[in-house]
C-alpha cells in the first residue's frame, strides 16, 4: 500500500452482528462511486462485513462470496458490485472481468483480496483490513482498520467514527 492515506481507525468486532453492523453504517453513508478496498486471511470477516454493508444500503439479499463466479451485483439504493481477486493470478484475467468499469461506475465497488493487484490501490478509497486480535483464529476478536485515500473516504470515516460514537453515548 501506499502512504498517502489521511486518515486510519481501529474498530474492534467481538462478534458477526457487530462486523455486519460496521459494514451496515457504512453502507448507510456510502455514496455512488465509493471503492472499498478489502484485505484479510480467509475466514477474517470480509463477506461478513459486506452483508452488513449491503444492508445499510437496504437491501435484505443475502451475500455470496463470489470466490469462483468472480462478480456479484446487488441491488440497494445504490448497486453493489461485490468482487473477489483470491483466484485473479494475472491482470489480464482482471481486465477480463471488466473491473475498470466497476472501479469507476454509479455503484459502490468492494473488493476482496484487494492487496492482490497493488495498483488498484492507486485510487481513492477506503481500505478495510479485517485481522484477528492478537489470540490469532481461534479468537472471536477481529481487529478492522479503516484507512483512507482521498478526502471523500477521509469524510467517510470521520462519519463512521462519529456514528459509532454516538451509539455508545
Amino acid at each position: 500500500m501506499t502512504n498517502n492515506y489521511k486518515n486510519t481507525v481501529c474498530i474492534y468486532s467481538v462478534t458477526p452482528d457487530e462486523t455486519q453492523s460496521l459494514g451496515n453504517t457504512i453502507g448507510g453513508l456510502a455514496i455512488p462511486g465509493d471503492l472499498i478496498l478489502m484485505t484479510g486471511e480467509l475466514g477474517a470477516g470480509k463477506t461478513c462485513f459486506t452483508q452488513g454493508l449491503l444492508n445499510g444500503l437496504g437491501s435484505v439479499e443475502y451475500v455470496r462470496s463470489p470466490t469462483f463466479v468472480l462478480l456479484i451485483e446487488y441491488k440497494g439504493r445504490i448497486p453493489l458490485y461485490h468482487t473477489d481477486l483470491y483466484r485473479i493470478s494475472e491482470i489480464a484475467e482482471l481486465e477480463s472481468i471488466g473491473i475498470e468499469e466497476y472501479l469507476n461506475s454509479d455503484g459502490i465497488c468492494v473488493v476482496e483480496w484487494a492487496d492482490r493487484f497493488q495498483s488498484i490501490f492507486q485510487l481513492d478509497h477506503l481500505a478495510i483490513k479485517i485481522d484477528w486480535d492478537k489470540s490469532g483464529p481461534s479468537s472471536n476478536t477481529r481487529r478492522i482498520n479503516l484507512t483512507s485515500k482521498g478526502s471523500r473516504h477521509t469524510k467517510l470515516i470521520d462519519d463512521v467514527v462519529d456514528s459509532e460514537l454516538h451509539k455508545i453515548i
